[in-house]
Parts: C-alpha cells; structure tokens; sequence
C-alpha cells in the first residue's frame, strides 16, 4: 500500500519530532501495510515554511536512517502546500515540491473553515503550468461542508481531491465521517492518505479504512484509491469517474 500524505520527517513540523518518532511511526506503517510514503511537511501554512531543497535533504537522510535499521519502508518527497497567491512563482523559483519531484501532481490545502475566493483562478493557473492540484482533505474544511457545489465546482474544472483514513473511521467525529462518504458516493474524491502525524492522536488507519470501502463500495473502488496511489507516484493520469454535486437529503419531520 501507498501513504500519499504524511508527516514522518522529523523536526520538520507538527509530526514526528525525533528521528525516534519517524522510525516508530515506519513500523507503524508496515504493520499495516504501507511499503511507500509521500512525506509531505507543512509549507506556507503560517507556521511552516519548508521548501523543496531541504524537504529532499531530509527524505534521503530518513530513508538511509531506514535503510540501517532494516526497516522495509521507503520514503518519498513531498510537501502539503497552504493556498497562497505566489504558488506558481515559487513553483517556478524551486521553491514548491510536487509529489515525488514528478512535476506532475501538487497537494493544496485550504484553511480549514475557508475556500477562498481566489482558489478557483489559482487551481486553474496551477493546470495552466501543467500540474494537477489536490485538495487535501476537503472532508474536515467547514466551508466546503457547508457548502460542497464549491468543491463540486473545483473538480469539475480538473483538481482532483484527497480524503483521510481517520475521516472514515469516524476519528473527527460523526459529521466529517457522513460527508467523507458522500464525497466518495459523488466521485468527489480520488484517493485516501493517513495524514499521519504520530503514533497515537493522528494515526495512520489506512488498513482500516480501507477494509470500509472494500465492505460499503466493492473492492473495485478500493483498487481505484490504491491505483491513483500509484499513478501519483509515477507521475502518469489517474482514473476519475464524472463527478456529482452531494445529494442532500431532506429532513423529514413526524407531526
């Protein structure tokens, strides 16, 4: 299994602090599984700033750490970039990392209660420069749960979407697991990732929710999330099914 979204490089944000931490969390993943990662560190969020250079630095240095302590795992680079209006220069400047340095795949994260106004204009200049964006978990934005046509909105104009494990699972709560679901149901999502940032609050439950999907939708959907996994890290064209705006359902009183 691949773990397109997680935060294992130590020292580098709010997940694994310590070397120790990022090895703990790789036998973490093995055990369920995951054989490849996408580190993906915080960058322009407000407190973090890491770019491409010293993310690529500190991928080599895990994986070699990896490597002597026989740990299976092999770790790749990325970065979950906060939306900010000079993506495309930095992007142009070395400064933005795609996922896996294939130039061809970006995760894009909104503030968690916003999708701002210009998200639109910047994901289309993003496909302009011949990228894709993903929007890292829109599940867990309040705006975009409030209102899912925006997001309907953004994946009909090309970006692509990223739902969490712990989503699923029922981690953040009974709302954000229901729209979680309605996502997939919409076609509004095209891979699961951990988002894992530890051993214990935010853990990685990818085997876990990947047993729900197999058990709600088949094990053809399941394929496809693990398939797009893979396509991201080889940089070639996911599969994405035409996308729908979420049903809502109409509250039915008794009288």
């Amino acid at each position: 299994m691949i773990d397109l979204h997680c935060h294992i490089l130590p020292g580098i944000d709010d997940g694994a602090q310590t070397m120790e931490d990022s090895l703990d969390m790789a036998r973490k993943a093995i055990s369920e599984g995951i054989y490849t990662i996408i580190a993906t560190p915080h960058h322009q969020n407000g407190k973090y700033i890491n770019e491409k250079n010293e993310i690529l630095q500190r991928v080599a240095t895990l994986n070699e750490r990896l490597l002597q302590d026989n740990i299976p795992l092999t770790i790749l680079p990325g970065q979950e970039i906060r939306i900010y209006g000079e993506i495309i220069e930095d992007y142009r400047n070395g400064k933005i990392l795609t996922l896996n340095s294939t130039n061809k795949y970006v995760f894009v994260e909104f503030p968690s209660s916003q999708a701002p106004r210009f998200a639109e204009r910047l994901l289309y200049d993003i496909q302009a420069e011949g990228l894709t964006p993903i929007i890292v978990h829109p599940e867990r934005n309040s705006r975009l749960m409030e209102n899912p046509d925006i997001l309907y909105n953004l994946v009909n104009k090309g970006a692509m979407t990223q739902v969490t494990a712990s989503s699923l699972t029922g981690r953040f709560g009974k709302k954000i697991k229901k729209f979680s679901f309605d996502l997939i149901n919409a076609n509004l999502t095209h891979m699961i990732a951990s988002d894992a940032h530890n051993i214990s609050g935010r853990n990685f439950q990818m085997k876990e929710a990947s047993e729900l999907i197999s058990i709600e939708y088949g094990m053809d959907m399941l394929y496809m999330f693990q398939e797009n996994a893979e396509s991201i890290v080889n940089g070639s064209a996911c599969y994405r099914d035409t996308p729908e705006k979420v049903k809502k359902k109409k509250f039915m009183g008794i009288f």
